[in-house]
């Protein structure tokens, strides 16, 4: 591909910065090598431009679920803006953030505080400290994905990939303490067996268990309930990781419909719709180990994040936004699975149909990595950022997925054409990496 602004920038940064972003899922690599554009210089709605000036409607996860209203949202934006003419960082803290624990609670009755970060990783290592110290506890049983810090990432300091099919297979714990290692338990989801073999070996030193309560289907009947009556026999904290699902399934979190109330919930990512804003809200008797434990941070006083939150939270409830998501979602997995149908494409729907907020589907057999980036690269060609993941926006309109279809229609067939031919149609270099492999150059 003719080397342009783009692309010349990514090349140019990954001899500056280690492995080239800041974010492993953004990384060019895994959606199309040397051809997905790494940076933009604008977005509104869900299109997005990149420093050509290269305009793409965005079918992926935009802005890793971050913004659920669309980017550049006006009345989170005029909210931002005027938050940051009036000084948004001083001496002093940010009224805002009060309003926003207030309207927390209000959402969530069982919910007594709330304390604010601003970043999904962090907001959970802000809860599992919280845990601790209200505990005087060490170990965690854990169950789904929950960010990079060490307290999650301890799960792999053993003989094998202990976190493999929970999101994050290949990860190393390179820089994690060895000294670490125990103290964090994997847990598939519905495994009651090991969930209670945990607690039979383990009680008196768990501290918490932390646990996404749904991500692409409904939890197994009875798994979350049982969490909560081993977490109150053996005195430990149940956490609610709501950071992808919260407000893009149902407003106000997953685990409000699902009848288990949780010792702590955490929320980030569309919270603020792209702006830097996470909440770990509990009861007021979990909740007293912030005040124990030294935590502290200057950013987490300034005034975008929670005035961004609080702007977010008014609109969603306006607009339902959860109601457009799942009807824009279910829309495209539809045209997912009746285009590969047509095409006799060996195509599998990741999400049951409630949960097309997090639509994704994927190939399957032997050439299913040269399928996704001939996807992906083919969609780029039609004016689409498009992968196998899609997360849809208030910003989706009935139009854009009308123009998606048409272009899929176009990009399977010449998948199909691939998939017919005995010699692979790319290069094994320009093959897009699967999960978090390291970047060799």
């Amino acid at each position: 591909m003719k080397q342009d602004k783009t692309q010349s920038l990514y090349l140019h940064a990954k001899e500056r910065i280690p492995g080239g972003v800041g974010l492993l899922s953004k990384r060019p690599e895994n959606m199309a090598p040397g051809v997905w554009p790494p940076y933009s210089s604008e977005a509104h709605g869900c299109r997005v431009t990149d420093l050509d000036g290269r305009t793409y409607t965005d079918f992926t996860t935009n802005g890793i679920g971050a913004c659920l209203l669309g980017y550049a949202d006006p009345d989170v934006n005029e909210a931002v803006i005027r938050t940051i003419r009036s000084g948004s960082m001083t001496s002093l803290n940010a009224p805002e953030e009060v309003e926003l624990a207030d309207r927390l609670c209000f959402i969530h009755p069982w919910a007594e505080q709330v304390r604010f970060a601003r970043t999904g990783g962090e907001t959970l290592a802000l809860a599992i400290r919280i845990a601790r110290a209200a505990t005087d506890r060490s170990a965690v049983i854990v169950s789904g994905y929950h960010g990079w810090s060490d307290w999650y990432l301890a799960c792999n300091l053993g003989d094998n990939d202990a976190l493999r099919g929970m999101w994050l297979a290949g990860v190393p714990p390179y820089g994690v303490p060895s000294e670490l290692r125990g103290t964090a338990m994997p847990l598939e989801h519905g495994d009651f067996e090991r969930l209670e073999e945990l607690f039979t070996k383990h009680g008196s030193k768990i501290a918490a268990v932390v646990a996404e309560p749904c991500r692409h289907e409904y939890p197994t009947p009875g798994f979350l309930e049982r969490m909560r009556e081993l977490c109150d026999r053996y005195g430990a904290k149940l956490i609610f990781d709501e950071v992808t699902i919260g407000w893009r399934w149902r407003f106000g979190g997953s685990h409000l419909s699902f009848g288990v109330t949780p010792d702590i919930a955490v929320f980030a990512k569309a919270l603020g719709n792209g702006h830097p804003i996470g909440a770990v809200i509990g009861n007021k008797e979990t909740m007293s180990g912030a005040q124990k434990s030294f935590i502290s941070s200057t950013y987490w006083t300034e005034r975008t994040g929670p005035a961004a939150a609080n702007a977010f939270l008014e609109k969603a409830e306006k607009t339902k936004v959860w109601e457009h998501a799942a009807r824009i979602g279910k829309m495209v997995t539809t045209l997912w699975e009746t285009t590969a149908e047509k095409y006799a494409l060996p195509v599998t729907i990741h999400s049951e149909p409630d949960f097309s907020c997090l639509a994704s589907f994927g190939f399957d057999g032997e050439r299913s990595a040269e399928l996704r980036t001939l996807f992906t690269r083919k969609m780029l060609e039609e004016g689409f950022l498009a992968g196998t993941g899609f997360y849809p926006t208030l910003a989706h309109t009935e139009k854009d997925v009308q123009d998606y279809a048409e272009a899929l229609n176009r990009t399977f067939a010449v998948l199909k054409e691939a998939l017919d031919s005995p010699v692979p149609v790319l290069a094994q270099d320009e093959i897009a990496l699967s999960g978090f492999q390291r970047l060799l150059k």
